[in-house]
């Protein structure tokens, strides 16, 4: 485990790394009706945090003290898991 505990998803936003449940290619999932579902309820609950003003590329679940929580990220979920791997083997980039 790494000493280095936060990402940043884009925007200026940082979170939690050891919270992350997952990183979804927003496109991709959006295909089937049960996530779209997942996310509208999400949304209707408050638990979406919008982090761009752009067209969001990504979502990241993170798991919370009381309930999961939601970004929407500009980023790609590639870039992400990247800047991820990154920060566990303790590099900078």
């Amino acid at each position: 485990m790494s000493n280095l505990k936060y990402l940043n998803i884009g925007s200026d936003t940082i979170i939690f790394a050891d919270d992350i449940i997952g990183v979804f290619d927003l496109d991709k999932v959006t295909v089937f009706k049960s996530n779209r579902i997942y996310l509208s309820n999400m949304q209707k609950r408050g638990k979406i945090v919008n982090t761009t003003e752009n067209l969001p590329k990504s979502f990241i679940v993170l798991k919370d003290s009381k309930d999961d929580k939601i970004y929407l990220s500009q980023l790609l979920p590639s870039t992400i898991l990247k800047r991820r791997g990154a920060k566990q083997r303790g590099e900078f980039k």
